[in-house]
């Protein structure tokens, strides 16, 4: 399952079907990988909840006072539903979705593309990123750097096709091998096309079988007609091809240094070819370790002559030749996206396939391996308890030769600490942990379409810097739908604070049913959505990720919501009062005009924690848009004589409208002063 035939023919031995295969246990293990709800959606749960009782409760005293006042009992359910329609942020939901879909559009400018809109904020609280290495942290283009033959080290374009040494451990890297470069262009695996980037930059001898000017795989490979292979697999960790060099049948090998190393009994050099020491073997060792250590990956190489037929059984008995060591380098914005992440609060870990050695020379050269830091192997992890794991997590920050369940019990046990958890993966193998993760991050050029599937976001550039400027999205998000929520529920308590008092002080009703319709329809909506446009800054990379347990109601916001919610309330109260020495029409016209324009202005309030002088008047025009437009919508209702039946309207003379604009505008005033005090 999961395999393709193209070509050829076979005998086929099925060991498993179904649930039973490879495929299916991956398939089993994302079954069992259930996703958990956003830290958003969490948040608005509570929120919603609590909001719900806290209005039932202030509508049914609003409506006991109205029957207590001899309101007709229709007239009084009016009033309180009216009244609760115009409490309730009915609009949130859709500002919400709004507002995550705009983020999506400008991450996807950004190479981050997003399929679960859920993601979008839940990016703002990511506490841990636990990323692939090779393509993601790495620019996935192998150099080879040293070859290492009879204890000593050549430059790739030192190697002499003469010397019969060098020459078979050529033959190995380019005929057991896969990969072709078209057009310069590798295609295939890119440590295999990196070996045929260093074929070609040996100078050929006149005297060799290639009569070019400079090397080229394809003239060996004509020559040179594969008889057998055993392709390389993760268990094994070795490939085997088998040819006919030089009129003897050879076999091929190349793979892991620790696996091949201790298949070969012989070792070839300049004199010929003698038995394989253990002296010798250390030596080579030594020299594999001080390549890994210098963040080099290894291969090493071998063959034998035999004419046996070519399975894994045959793997045995080599003549060593050398070793190749070779570069993946970190990209160029690698350490400055783990730097940023780290300020941010995040923890960058790595998780490769590459030796432990190898692994860590990486991550401490672009900065996610620090002293004191811990790496496993998954052998290691497989010999550690849960409990272990959880209690040593903080301090590892490489894992290597890991397995799909070891990933899954990486997020899991990260989860079990609280945090907020994004997975990166390219193979199916990675779908699992992907799907487990709180957001999975599948890779767009080199992802398999099953790691894309399970992932909620997916890289077009394969690139980890991308991952940091998503999380700075996710948090302008989520910081955006606080602020419009907090523009909402502030403009509400004041309408709710004005009828409360005049329904106590027994005076007439502020607001008709229509008002506080119009209020919550036509002028909220607006702002809440520009509110929720407001461009990104940089110091949201140098917060700690919020607590994604910390609900939207905390002790701060519900002070800023009820003292701004006061302001805008004594406003639109103090209108009220003046209008109410003409008439009573008088008096709820303008408290309603008051009310109306003070949370227009209350908008450019909510845009952010600073002044809007800091801010900038025009850097979100979306703000500007939104206030034009509810002005607009004001003017008609005041200023139309037709509406004013619809909409229980006086007529205003010139003096009530400047009074009108100067109370809805002082609350602003003040707030604004408050917000350059705090931030001196």
């Amino acid at each position: 399952s999961g395999s393709l035939v193209t070509y050829g023919r076979a005998e086929m031995l099925v060991t498993a079907t179904g649930m039973e295969t490879e495929l299916g246990k991956i398939a089993g293990l994302m079954n069992a990988a259930k996703e958990r709800k956003t830290p958003l959606q969490e948040s608005l749960d509570k929120f919603s909840s609590r909001l719900a009782i806290l209005i039932l409760i202030i509508c049914a005293v609003v409506f006991c006072l109205c029957i207590y006042r001899r309101m007709t009992l229709l007239d009084s359910m009016m009033f309180a539903v009216a009244l609760a329609v115009a409490a309730i942020p009915e609009a949130l939901s859709s500002i919400v979705t709004i507002v995550q879909a705009f983020g999506t559009q400008k991450m996807a400018k950004e190479n981050a593309i997003i399929k679960n809109l859920k993601a979008v904020e839940s990016l703002g609280c990511v506490s841990v990123i636990c990323s692939d290495k090779t393509g993601t942290l790495t620019q996935n283009k192998m150099t080879v750097q040293q070859i290492y033959i009879e204890d000593r080290l050549y430059e790739p374009d030192q190697l002499d096709l003469l010397n019969q040494t060098h020459r078979y451990l050529l033959y190995d890297a380019v005929l057991n091998n896969d990969s072709s470069i078209v057009d310069d262009k590798g295609i295939g695996d890119p440590t295999e096309y990196a070996l045929l980037e260093m074929f070609r930059r040996i100078e050929a001898d006149t005297s060799s079988i290639l009569k070019e000017a400079n090397m080229h795989e394809d003239i060996l490979r004509q020559n040179m007609q594969r008889l057998e292979e055993v392709p390389f697999d993760s268990d094994r960790k070795l490939m085997s091809t088998k040819y006919m060099l030089h009129g003897v049948p050879t076999i091929l090998t190349k793979g892991a240094v620790d696996v091949l190393l201790d298949r070969c009994d012989y070792v070839r050099c300049s004199d010929g070819i003698r038995p394989m020491t253990e002296a010798e073997k250390d030596k080579i060792r030594m020299q594999n370790q001080l390549f890994s250590e210098n963040g080099l990956r290894v291969l090493s190489f071998a063959y034998k002559e035999s004419e046996e037929n070519l399975d894994i059984h045959a793997e045995y008995g080599y003549t060593f030749l050398g070793l190749i060591s070779m570069v993946d380098p970190p990209r160029e914005e690698s350490a400055a996206a783990v730097a940023a992440s780290k300020r941010a609060g995040i923890r960058p870990v790595m998780i490769t396939g590459d030796h432990k050695v190898t692994a860590v020379a990486i991550a401490r050269r672009i900065g996610i391996y620090e002293e004191g830091d811990l790496a496993l192997t998954g052998a290691e992890l497989d010999a550690m308890s849960d409990s272990e794991l959880e209690e040593q997590i903080a301090q590892i920050s490489v894992y290597a030769r890991v397995s799909p369940e070891n990933k899954i019990r990486i997020v899991e046990a990260w989860q079990r600490r609280g945090n907020i958890v994004s997975m990166t993966g390219d193979g199916v193998n990675d779908a699992p942990a992907l799907k487990k993760a709180d957001i999975g991050v599948a890779m767009g050029i080199t992802g398999t379409e099953v790691s894309k599937d399970a992932a909620d976001m997916i890289l077009s550039d394969d690139n980890f810097a991308t991952i940091i400027k998503a999380v700075a999205n996710g948090r302008n998000v989520y910081r955006n739908i606080k602020n419009a929520i907090l523009f909402l529920l502030s403009g509400n308590t004041a309408g709710i604070l004005a009828v409360l008092y005049t329904s106590l002080m027994g005076l007439p009703v502020p607001f008709t049913p229509v008002h506080l319709l119009f209020i919550n329809l036509l002028t909220d909506s607006l702002p809440a959505l520009a509110i929720g446009m407001e461009p990104a800054d940089d110091d949201l990379l140098k917060e700690k990720p919020r607590n994604p347990r910390e609900g939207i109601l905390t002790r701060g916001f519900m002070i800023t919501m009820i003292t701004q919610g006061l302001l805008i309330a004594a406003a639109s109260m103090t209108a009220y009062h003046i209008g109410l020495t003409v008439s009573s029409a008088m008096a709820s016209t303008m408290a309603f005009a008051t009310l109306t324009l003070a949370r227009l202005f209350h908008g450019f309030n909510c845009r952010g924690s600073e002044s809007i002088f800091r801010l900038g008047l025009t850097s979100n025009r979306y703000s500007l848009y939104a206030f034009t437009a509810g002005v607009s919508l004001l003017a008609l209702v005041i200023f139309i004589p037709g509406l004013h039946s619809v909409f229980s309207v006086a007529d205003l003379p010139m003096t009530a409208l400047g009074q009108i604009v100067g109370l809805a505008f002082m609350p602003t005033v003040l707030i604004q002063i408050m917000k350059i005090i705090r931030h001196r």
